[in-house]
């Protein structure tokens, strides 16, 4: 049987991606898309869903509309990362309408409340926390909770010690956080320690291109701003996709490793966002979240790439040389 996912995203060039693999995997059904302000504000995420949807012939999934701001603190877009449009400043053509009559955390209720299904969450987690608050009993039948967000060793990505996730809603996050823990379950934590190496270079993409030329002009024009980006932040030639690690250890978890452990986001000050990982027991509290830690970088191209492409893993038989 298919298993049942409901992903919540802030689309984002990352997210796109990722919505793309959810998509081309047969063995899970996308019950919906939730959109939460992140990377981008809620109606440009909303839009550049859409668009991603036609690109993958599938509008028959609805997407709804969550929560336009953190919990407490003001808004701080992504669009420096992403591109004006959210999108890499592709100006792909907008897709009219698709407006659902209920909002996200209503259609979470609903779903939740009728049936246990999973949750990929790509974005802050503002709309989950909402749930918690709204009908706790529904986010407690959540079958698998898997967020990328936190990060454990590795630097953050939006200040020396968060990742933006979480930095940009940490009272969202250590709801969420707080709440797994009194359930006794687990969020796994896909953090920069494990995203940071899913790096799509340019060796990749030109890859991709060769395979399927309609599929690689595709992600080429959405992730060009993101390579110009990471080079002038960081010197990377390539760009990190983080997101779609998150969808492809829920189709296979073999892909990463870790370990479990209490975890805590602080909240305020210079460690605003920063998933504080109480890995010596320090606490003696339930483990609340697994933590990745190593990841098979050519295995998850391997996935990634024969999805998206619908292609058998063994007709990628120079992946190994290109990454």
């Amino acid at each position: 049987m298919k298993r049942k996912v409901i992903i919540d995203c802030d689309p984002g060039i990352d997210d796109s991606l990722a919505l793309m693999l959810a998509l081309s995997s047969l063995e899970i059904e996308v019950l919906g898309i939730t959109i939460v302000c992140g990377n981008a504000p809620l109606q440009l995420g909303f839009a550049n869903a859409k668009k991603v949807l036609r690109h993958m012939n599938r509008l028959d999934v609805p997407i709804y509309l969550g929560a336009d701001k953190p919990l407490q603190k003001p808004f701080c877009d992504a669009l420096d990362t992403h591109g004006s449009d959210g999108l890499g400043e592709s100006y792909l053509e907008e897709v009219a309408g698709y407006e659902q009559n209920i909002d996200a955390v209503s259609f979470l209720c609903e779903t939740l409340t009728k049936e246990a299904c999973s949750i990929i969450a790509l974005g802050p987690l503002t709309n989950l926390a909402h749930l918690i608050q709204q009908n706790a009993a529904a986010f407690a039948n959540i079958e698998q909770l898997v967020s990328m967000g936190g990060s454990y060793k590795a630097h953050g990505n939006c200040s020396p010690v968060a990742e933006y996730n979480y930095w940009e809603d940490p009272e969202a996050a250590a709801i969420v956080y707080h709440e797994m823990e009194r359930l006794q379950k687990q969020i796994h934590m896909v953090g920069l320690d494990v995203t940071r190496k899913i790096v799509l270079t340019p060796n990749l993409l030109s890859y991709i291109e060769r395979l399927d030329a309609k599929q690689g002009s595709f992600i080429h024009k959405i992730t060009k701003f993101y390579y110009d980006f990471h080079w002038k932040q960081e010197h990377l030639i390539g760009c990190v996709i983080n997101d779609p690690l998150a969808v492809a250890y829920f189709l296979n978890p073999a892909i990463c490793s870790g370990f479990s452990s209490n975890v805590q986001v602080a909240c305020d000050g210079l460690s605003r966002g920063q998933t504080i990982v109480d890995a010596y027991d320090f606490y003696q509290r339930k483990a609340n979240a697994h933590i990745l830690t190593q990841v098979d970088v050519h295995a998850f191209f391997r996935l990634f790439i024969s999805r998206i492409l619908a292609i058998p893993t063994d007709a990628l038989d120079i992946l190994d040389t290109v990454c």
